[in-house]
């Protein structure tokens, strides 16, 4: 676990970072600088190319974490890389055509309730394919054990570059299309970057022999395009279908909050890209040993550090929310919801990593494409009846359900589960610090009453974490860190 906690600090400082610049963005430059439908109108760009995402990668990120490791030769290395340089193309080509021959059509379906989206029918393409391919090179340097300039470039690149695009609109030196032209050409210019990157740690040297297993490698991708698929559906599909039922401002409005919600999952997606190669490859060993342990740490932290995360949020979201526009702060709900699916997703651990890698993803996949589904129509049934908070409820639903699945089916091939005494224990904790706080509050600017209460709430969950030993891992890195300070 010592190498997961190292880099999984790194790449939760890079990624705080990156989140403390996408604060700066949704909760002030946004909602200041920009006008809430425009707002709006680019969420609705970027939760599309999200989607579409998953489905251009053609699961090539996937499958080069779970079959890179498997091939001893170099020559084999290179068959099976130069495949997986190609293999998005099977889908990128003809979802390009489709966007040229059926433009109005796809137009039309998209701008339902907000004609504008009309017009950006080819900059979600372009966004969508940037993203898919940015994946792929990614996954090619994680592969080599290097997971943090990835991820800077992943959490801050885009970031940095709405902040200067923002202040360039406010100072009305661009206008909106402007503004979304250059926003997708950041997300082109950052899969570029990490293209070289990702050469440097590994140049391919072409070789169009396909690997052996190449059927196992292709039906492995193709299905892993349904998981993808299933999760960015799960994670953008109420931005989405909230455009075809309200006006942009509202999922601005929604996003905003989503984003506080979001923040719980910073340091899962920073241990996922270590943890993902390493379960791969004890799966690939048969390590169940190894497995477990890995499963059951991994859980463990993640559920106190999101546990804090949403304590934090949701007993400071008062105040916070005294900071931003008036048309921005009716989301206390939403922010719950969705918060509160984060913390589930944290308590999973490297669930994800153990069922995408192992023969057992077919069926997982098949039930996560069932949910999805479901999610769609939950949000066609809660978004009509209660507007913002019918997304944000339907979107825990699903999360609820799909976890819990996942959660049963490992433990049923695997025999293995996540939670231990230990969990217990962290969820005692959050009830008492919550229950404790509820009602506090000072009295001083809205900054400084959450700074304050913050400090508090923090130095008794820490301070009750390390004196009774929670956790082996996070007793260890405070032990460390007291003795720095000595």
């Amino acid at each position: 676990m010592g190498i997961v906690l190292k880099q999984s600090l790194n790449n939760t400082i890079v990624t705080y970072i990156g989140f403390a610049i996408g604060a700066i963005n949704t909760l002030f430059l946004y909602t200041n600088f920009m006008q809430a439908d425009n707002y709006g109108l680019v969420q609705v760009v970027l939760s599309v190319s999200a989607v579409l995402m998953p489905i251009l990668a053609f699961g090539v990120p996937n499958s080069l974490v779970k079959f890179y490791s498997s091939f001893q030769s170099k020559a084999e290395q290179d068959s099976f890389l130069t495949s997986m340089l190609l293999l998005p193309l099977i889908l990128i080509i003809p979802v390009a055509v489709l966007s040229y021959v059926a433009n109005d059509a796809i137009g039309s379906l998209l701008s339902k309730e907000n004609p504008i989206v009309r017009e950006y029918v080819w900059h979600i393409f372009f966004a969508g394919m940037a993203m898919a391919y940015f994946e792929v090179f990614y996954a090619w340097a994680r592969i080599r054990m290097k997971s943090v300039f990835g991820n800077f470039m992943k959490e801050l690149f885009c970031r940095v570059g709405q902040s200067v695009l923002l202040v360039l609109l406010w100072m009305e030196l661009i206008d909106i299309k402007f503004f979304i032209n250059a926003l997708v050409g950041f997300y082109l210019l950052r899969t570029l970057i990490m293209k070289i990157y990702a050469y440097r740690l590994r140049m391919p040297k072409l070789k169009f022999k396909p690997p052996e297993n190449w059927v196992e490698i292709l039906k492995y991708s193709a299905l892993i395009i349904l998981g993808g698929s299933t999760a960015i559906v799960l994670m953008e599909v109420d931005k989405v279908m909230l455009n075809n039922y309200l006006q942009l401002e509202n999922v601005a409005y929604y996003a905003v909050a989503g984003f506080i919600a979001s923040t719980i999952a910073v340091p899962s997606r920073a241990m996922h890209q270590i943890t993902y190669p390493m379960t791969a490859e004890y799966l690939n060993h048969n390590d169940t040993v190894g497995l477990k342990s890995l499963y059951q740490k991994s859980s463990l932290t993640l559920f106190i550090i999101s546990g804090l995360l949403f304590l934090l949020i949701v007993l400071n979201l008062e105040d916070l929310y005294q900071l931003l526009p008036k048309g921005y702060t009716g989301g206390f709900m939403i922010v719950f919801w969705i918060g509160l699916a984060k913390v589930y997703d944290a308590l999973l651990g490297n669930n994800n990593s153990i069922l995408y890698n192992s023969d057992y993803y077919r069926s997982i996949l098949f039930f996560g494409v069932l949910l999805a589904a479901m999610a769609v129509g939950l949000n066609l049934w809660l978004i009509p009846a209660y507007g913002l908070k019918g997304a944000a409820i339907a979107s825990f639903s699903a999360f609820a359900i799909y976890n819990t699945l996942k959660i049963y089916y490992v433990r049923s091939k695997f025999h293995i589960s996540p939670f231990t005494n230990e969990t217990l224990k962290v969820f005692a904790l959050m009830l008492l610090v919550g229950a404790l706080f509820y009602s506090f509050q000072f009295s001083f600017h809205p900054l400084l009453n959450i700074l304050f209460k913050s400090i508090l709430m923090v130095a008794m969950y820490v301070g009750i974490l390390y004196r009774f030993k929670i956790s082996e891992d996070v007793y260890g890195v405070l032990s460390k860190f007291l003795k720095n300070k000595k």
